[in-house]
């Protein structure tokens, strides 16, 4: 017999979430540090403040949008 509301168990989900969080601060560090290094150093004073304003959090709204769908309500009531 197969389960009407299919879907992802919590434990999972938080799985899933956590490696693609881990993935996700790689590949942005990454890519800040070469931006940094590179492109910024060579705008006005005021830019490179945003930039690095923005390269620093930036990361928060896609991280963001991560831990709400693994924080997402399971309606499975066999799961922790």
């Amino acid at each position: 017999m197969t389960d009407p509301r299919p879907g992802l168990s919590p434990r999972v989900r938080k799985f899933i979430g956590t490696v693609l969080m881990v993935v996700l601060v790689v590949v942005w560090a990454l890519g800040a540090m070469a931006l940094a290094q590179g492109r910024v150093t060579t705008l006005p004073g005021i830019w490179q403040f945003f930039a690095y304003v923005v390269l620093g959090i930036g990361w928060v709204f896609p991280a963001g949008i991560i831990i709400r769908w693994m924080q997402k309500h399971d309606r499975r009531t066999d799961t922790l």
